[in-house]
């Protein structure tokens, strides 16, 4: 495939490359962060936490730790995650997550005093904020680490971890698979994040979404460069009789500033139990979550319906992390 000229900038992050279990002090801002070996450190650490989790129920490695939520944007998964890492744990958390027209960001407080402010309080900070490149700036601002929680469409680093520590999980190998994503790649940061991430390893990619939800070609790009089996339709039939992972992603109504296109696409895939009696005997059904209607409640039920553990996995991920970033994994 040729690689075109992007429409917009995805702003790459520039935080640096972290190594093995050198995670202490150290800001979570991209997936560009993580090479192969580090992931496998991560996963290691979160399987731990998963067993330490069934077995006792939590711990007391971050006692005395407090942990600053901080999100510009709603938030049900990935901040109760956060907190429910940060509590099993043993640490605290300021939970600023319901809205920051509550707080003094409404009275015109900037991102980077905000973060000033509160480092005074918590040991680290989680951020999610509309604006690409905002989680480098809080980063630039703080002098404890910074966890990148969503910054607009950019990245979603922590749910691409836990994205592909489920595939892990449920397929057992990253090599040799077909992952297909499905819905809003244009703004879909868990897309972008995923796709990234997936490059690191043996894999082929399909992207299926209508025209005006295609990846980002700054993603694409990337795509390309690393020499992946690519290919786009706007057909979920071409892809599910192949795939071993088939990621979901909700059209984002939020994103849109043209509500007549939303409309247009909005209800554009539908995966049913139909689509489901195509895809193989082995495979993973994803998604990120929230749905709004592009998974039917039937499959709930399909043993490759993985999104709810999916979602559980994300905190044994961000219990790894903050345990990593605090110095005590």
């Amino acid at each position: 495939m040729e690689k075109l000229k992007p429409l917009f900038n995805l702003d790459d992050l520039k935080a640096p490359v972290l190594s093995g279990n050198g995670l202490t002090g150290k800001d979570i801002l991209s997936v560009g962060q993580f090479d192969k070996y580090t992931l496998d450190y991560i996963f290691t650490r979160a399987k731990e936490m998963q067993n330490m989790v069934e077995k006792v129920g939590g711990v007391d490695l971050l006692k005395g730790k407090v942990l600053a939520c901080m999100f510009y944007e709603p938030s049900t998964r990935t901040s109760s995650s956060f907190i429910a890492a940060m509590e099993r744990l043993g640490g605290s958390v300021i939970p600023i997550t319901q809205g920051v027209q509550f707080s003094s960001v409404s009275k015109g407080e900037t991102l980077a005093d905000s973060i000033k402010v509160l480092e005074q309080y918590a040991d680290v900070i989680v951020l999610r904020h509309p604006e690409i490149g905002s989680a480098q700036v809080a980063a630039d601002s703080a002098s404890v680490p910074v966890l990148n929680a969503g910054d607009g469409p950019g990245e979603h680093p922590t749910q691409a971890l836990l994205d592909l520590f489920t595939i892990k999980e449920e397929l057992g190998s990253l090599d040799g698979l077909t992952v297909s994503m499905v819905g809003d790649l244009r703004y879909g940061r868990t897309v972008h994040s995923l796709t990234k991430l997936l490059l690191k390893y043996n894999v082929k990619l399909r992207f299926v979404s209508p025209e005006i939800l295609r990846l980002p070609l700054t993603v694409m790009n990337q795509v390309i460069d690393a020499g992946v089996d690519v290919r786009e339709t706007h057909d979920v039939s071409d892809v599910i009789g192949n795939t071993d992972v088939l990621y979901v992603t909700r059209v984002q109504k939020e994103r849109f500033t043209d509500l007549q296109q939303y409309e247009e696409v909005k209800d554009f895939y539908v995966i049913t139990p139909e689509i489901m009696e195509k895809a193989k005997e082995k495979m993973v059904v994803m998604h990120p979550l929230p749905r709004v209607g592009e998974i039917d409640p039937a499959i709930d039920s399909d043993p490759r319906a993985a999104y709810f553990r999916q979602a559980r996995n994300g905190m044994y991920i961000r219990m790894a992390l903050l345990a990593g970033v605090l110095g005590r994994a």
